[in-house]
């Protein structure tokens, strides 16, 4: 009897469910947790406490990190618990979310390449290395970079467009401002960058046609678009096949300030919500990743998602 109330207790608590419903066909460690829900490792690892301590979970070491799983061959009404706890989870509003989450995690497993790229990038800023800079890095990337036709989306006044314009076959920058457009496209003509087209637009209708583009690039751009779903297919009407969306936004944040300091419509957003709309507008091999977080308050988060039509 006390084992049976031990694990009632245990999946009385909704975030409990969800830990189940995410361990149901896989095991994880408590970061990955922590990324899927994006909640805090004290929380989850006090919830994967509890579920322990039920016998509902185990646990293995792996260097620095903790993974768990579910009992494996639990008794029969353990397995029921487990089974009643999955379908209290689907019904929960976390649900869909956390598999899509879920999924990017998984899949971002396989990917050693950028394991070791966050391993490199860990090391970057802890050593010091004449002439090692990101400015540096940034040139030899652009020279490598293929002639490709690309359309800035919410340009603004084109920094990003007048470098990627110096290799690039051709560079098409849309913002809604009118001032941005002239000021960017006076630059332009004045450094003889005649590849460099500037045109007045939405993110949500921009002024390009359909498959004449090779790389659209919302560059911290998203979060101002009305509709950022509509934006995101728009990017997949007007590339070419085998062609990518490259996009750089905050992750969900809670500073309420920014509407107003910086004109967002939006605090960022959610991996799922991206990851749904690349999906809902049918690019494949998605890739989702925080690539920079902000040491400052409010610590800001920066992710970088991208898709290939």
């Amino acid at each position: 009897m006390a084992s049976t109330l031990k694990s009632l207790r245990a999946l009385s608590d909704p975030t409990r469910l969800r830990i189940v419903a995410l361990l149901e066909g896989e095991e994880l460690s408590v970061n990955e947790l922590q990324e899927i829900t994006r909640m805090g490792q004290s929380r989850i690892s006090t919830h994967l406490g509890l579920l322990q301590e039920a016998k509902l979970l185990q646990s293995r070491r792996e260097g620095k990190r903790t993974f768990y799983k579910l009992q494996p061959g639990p008794d029969g009404l353990e397995q029921e618990f487990i089974q009643l706890a999955i379908r209290g989870a689907r019904e929960l509003p976390e649900y869909a979310a956390d598999q899509i989450n879920l999924k990017r995690i998984l899949a971002r497993r396989n990917e050693q390449a950028q394991v070791y790229f966050n391993q490199v990038a860990g090391r970057f800023d802890r050593s010091y290395g004449p002439g090692r800079s990101w400015q540096a890095f940034g040139q030899l990337l652009l020279r490598i970079m293929p002639p490709l036709v690309v359309a800035d989306l919410g340009s603004g006044e084109g920094l990003l467009s007048e470098l990627l314009a110096r290799r690039a076959k051709k560079v098409i920058a849309v913002d809604n401002s009118e001032k941005m457009v002239a000021f960017g496209a006076n630059k332009a003509k004045k450094n003889g960058l005649k590849n460099l087209d500037f045109r007045l637009g939405d993110l949500e209708n921009p002024p390009i046609e359909p498959q004449s583009v090779d790389l659209v690039i919302l560059s911290q751009a998203l979060h101002h678009a009305a509709d950022p779903a509509r934006a995101i297919q728009s990017a997949f009407t007007i590339l070419r096949p085998g062609g990518h969306l490259w996009l750089l936004d905050l992750l969900r944040h809670n500073f309420e300030q920014a509407r107003d300091l910086y004109g967002d419509q939006w605090l960022g957003f959610p991996e799922s919500d991206l990851h749904h709309w690349l999906e809902a507008a049918g690019f494949k091999n998605i890739e989702i990743e925080v690539v920079a977080r902000e040491e400052q308050p409010p610590h800001f988060e920066t992710l970088l998602a991208g898709g290939e039509k």
